[in-house]
């Protein structure tokens, strides 16, 4: 703050005096302004800005922006003691200058609290609200330039007149997403209405409904997707099932399990069972949806469970010592009537036999894939297989 200590004494506030080291020199007033600053930026000019920082208005008539000027203040303050004893008033070594009143400290605090207020702006100054075709808005705060430089409140001021524009423009409403480490914006969004809609590992998304009436939000995912294989050698009529270790009852089932995010039914089945048994497969269809509510495996949420027939590519079992207690080819016809299968794993076997005997046309959910109406995706459709008449009808 060399430049704020170079002012001529007639610019100073009544009751200030300068204390100077010895070691210090006077740098006349009439030549201050043209001394250069050795903590000013090389780039910076007169009334100028440097690395790209918005032109402020300058401080203390030295010329130089407000923001390189507010930076300093905030180094020296965090260097200053709360308080210290003196022979006469108060003493604070901020260049050398005394005072007994408060005045040089409130013109230090001002510039420091500007200072918290440019850099909070100016992190804000990079999120963008994305619109979307159902009338609401989303703001991402990962797109925050300085996230650590904002406080609570700068971004509570900005989010309520935000809101208030947005509900002006006929928004129905809001879509805040905010990242794990930035979890304590959240609290005040929270104050201005937002709810908490999902989180997932890294995020966490808040909704506020600006429409008419009760929210008509959708609600996150509801259910979970698991997905099991019945791998037939047509051959020898065997079915390849396993019983899952740690199980109260050791029942044989079809090999299966959760699929992950944006994977394909066929290739959730053909993925859990050659993990589990080692058998490589291919998907042919889809045998039979169950569906069930409150699922105590699905965080109390709905379960979705379906079983596809694959055609097996491998025959020799390397079962996951880890999830399955036995693994084996077993008689199709044995599945269908023993006891020690569980309800649907005997249903489907009844089901496969069917098929088996009489022609999987009768039984198969086969798989056709369309391109999607957003550009460039496709989505595909199972149905039971259509007569070639039929599917050639426009």
């Amino acid at each position: 703050m060399d430049s704020f200590l170079n002012e001529p004494l007639s610019a100073r506030q009544p009751g200030q005096t300068l204390a100077r080291p010895a070691t210090r020199t006077r740098v006349p007033a009439s030549t201050a302004s043209e001394t250069p600053s050795t903590s000013s930026p090389p780039s910076a000019a007169p009334g100028g800005t440097a690395r790209g920082e918005p032109s402020l208005p300058p401080l203390f008539g030295t010329g130089r922006p407000l923001l390189f000027l507010l930076e300093e203040a905030d180094m020296l303050l965090r260097r200053l003691p709360q308080s210290a004893s003196g022979s006469r008033g108060r003493h604070r070594p901020w260049g050398g200058l005394v005072s007994s009143g408060s005045a040089p400290r409130s013109a230090m605090v001002r510039p420091w609290r500007e200072l918290q207020r440019v850099r909070g702006w100016a992190a804000l100054a990079g999120l963008q609200a994305r619109r979307d075709k159902f009338g609401g808005v989303s703001v991402n705060l990962a797109e925050l330039r300085q996230p650590l430089r904002l406080e609570r409140a700068t971004f509570g001021r900005w989010l309520r007149g935000s809101v208030a524009q947005w509900r002006k423009e006929g928004c129905i409403a809001v879509w805040l997403h905010v990242p794990i480490f930035q979890s304590g914006f959240a609290a005040a969004a929270a104050s201005q209405g937002f709810t908490f809609h999902h989180a997932e590992q890294g995020s966490s998304t808040l909704t506020l409904w600006l429409g008419e009436g009760p929210s008509r939000l959708p609600v996150y995912a509801t259910h979970q997707l698991g997905v099991a294989g019945a791998v037939l050698h047509e051959s020898t009529g065997k079915v390849l099932v396993v019983q899952d270790r740690n199980k109260t009852t050791n029942a044989w089932k079809f090999p299966g399990g959760l699929s992950n995010p944006g994977e394909d039914i066929g290739d959730t089945a053909v993925r859990e069972v050659f993990e589990e048994t080692g058998i490589k497969s291919e998907f042919k269809s889809i045998l039979s949806i169950r569906q069930q509510h409150e699922h105590p495996g699905a965080f109390g949420k709905s379960d979705m469970y379906i079983i596809c027939r694959l055609e097996p590519s491998s025959f020799n079992i390397s079962f996951c010592q880890q999830e399955c207690l036995r693994c084996e080819w077993m008689d199709l016809g044995e599945l269908a009537q023993t006891k020690l299968a569980t309800p649907i794993t005997s249903n489907i076997a009844k089901l496969l036999l069917y098929g088996y005997q009489e022609g999987f046309d009768k039984i198969d959910i086969t798989m056709r894939e369309f391109p999607a109406v957003s550009t460039g995706l496709f989505y595909k459709l199972y149905h039971r297989e259509l007569p070639e008449s039929y599917r050639s009808i426009m």
